[in-house]
């Protein structure tokens, strides 16, 4: 698979990061009084704090815990919390400073690359690139595919179209229905400048046509759309699947990851883990809590069974060896707290340390990018988180973005609400 990396601007020249502990993303062992040395926004060192070298920058971080950036493998940036009607009544240039917005907390959440997984044109990605707007770096799915009447079916049963729905620059919805549609519309995608391709094998909770249980993309058509982006030089192929079925379908059509997964058998775990097929729960969304006074009593003892099939079918995955990426679906789930995910993949099953790793390496390996992301080691951008909670302790704590202190992104200081960091010399 040929990923690619968005850039980020790079800060020049070295500092040295000196004190803190440090957690590399990689599951090795927290290391005391560490030192991570960076050069033009690139690691060129991390491990033991060595001897001072004369002319170079130093930040000393004693007491703070320094992490790599996170990464968010499942949002959707463009939702926002404001009502459709007064959506339809604004100017495009709102929508776009509201997005803004979203990206500036996201990486203050300590977020420094994030998937979207339907909703953002790649201007948005160039932007962030181009260093105009603060944000992470991002691989964009730009629409999700599903049949008419689908979960990527925005069309309301009188014809009519929800203001998000309608997003200038944008390829029309994913609605395939056969393989023609498939094959247009994928290579569309590609065209526009998609990073991954998101299909959905289920129906979806917020659809306004379908429902969880409803069939959605076929094995069939899955295999056909990695087929295609095989001939285009790869691209993460992942699927929305709330039911087994549907999961069993992507991963059976050779999908890269299970988005969600809330009712996975045995087997069908059984299955993902001899294929290597990641799962990306988005509990945050999962465990969202709806509010009694507007929501039916039947309603909540839905919610409340979806719950503990939730959690089940991942505990059991977790227990399996399925490997575990973060993602929050965050629109759904209230931006800026994407971190809150880590506490929940612990509630699952995942040590502090895994969830950790499951919000940095595995995130940069399920978009092809652990290369260059995902770990703080020589070779790799430097993106990196400092907090002053200690993530192995109270992993609880990283949802709250005040206890992130700092955030570098590819060496540059984004975030820094103590001067803890300097600007490399």
């Amino acid at each position: 698979m040929t990923a690619r990396l968005p850039t980020t601007p790079s800060a020049p020249g070295v500092l040295r990061l000196v004190g803190a502990t440090l957690v590399d993303g990689t599951g090795a062992a927290p290391l005391p009084d560490a030192e991570v040395e960076l050069r033009d926004g690139v690691v060129v060192y991390a491990g033991p704090r060595r001897a001072p070298a004369p002319g170079v920058a130093v930040a000393d971080l004693t007491g703070t815990w320094l992490l790599p950036g996170f990464i968010d493998t499942h949002v959707h940036l463009s939702m926002v919390p404001t009502a459709p009607e007064e959506q339809r009544a604004r100017f495009p240039e709102e929508d776009v400073l509201e997005v803004a917005e979203v990206l500036r907390a996201t990486l203050d959440a300590g977020v420094t690359t994030a998937r979207d997984l339907d909703g953002l044109t790649p201007g948005y990605r160039n932007a962030v690139a181009r260093g105009t707007v603060a944000g992470p770096r991002l691989h964009l799915a730009i629409a999700m595919l599903s049949p008419t009447g689908g979960h990527a079916d925005p069309v309301r049963p009188n014809g009519s179209l929800p203001a998000w729905a309608v997003r200038p620059g944008m390829p029309a919805p994913g609605v395939v229905d056969t393989d023609d549609d498939v094959v247009r519309t994928v290579r569309t995608l590609l065209r526009t400048g998609a990073d991954a391709i998101k299909v959905s094998t289920s129906g979806g909770v917020g659809s306004p046509t379908d429902d969880p249980d409803d069939v959605g993309i076929t094995e069939e058509q899955v295999r056909l759309v990695v087929s295609l982006v095989g001939e285009r030089g790869g691209r993460p192929v992942t699927a929305h699947a709330l039911t087994d079925s549907a999961a069993r379908s992507a991963v059976l059509g050779g999908a890269s990851s299970i988005e969600h997964g809330y009712d996975l058998s045995d087997e069908t775990i059984a299955l993902m883990v001899e294929r290597g097929t990641a799962l990306v729960p988005t509990l945050s969304t999962l465990l969202r809590e709806l509010d009694p006074a507007t929501a039916s009593a039947e309603r909540l003892r839905h919610r409340a069974a979806l719950h503990r099939r939730g959690i089940d079918s991942v505990r059991r995955a977790v227990a399996a060896g399925v490997p575990v990426a973060l993602g929050t679906d965050a629109g759904v789930h209230p931006h800026g707290r994407n971190l809150a995910e880590l506490a929940r993949l612990v509630q699952v099953g995942l040590t502090p340390l895994e969830a950790v790793t499951a919000g940095t390496l595995q995130g940069a390996r399920l978009l092809g990018l652990e290369a260059r992301l995902g770990s703080v080691e020589a070779g790799k951008e430097a993106d990196l988180v400092v907090s002053r909670v200690d993530p192995l302790v109270d992993i609880g704590a990283l949802a709250d973005a005040a206890n992130v202190r700092a955030v570098l992104q590819s060496g540059r200081v984004v975030k820094d609400l103590n001067g803890l960091v300097p600007t490399a010399s």
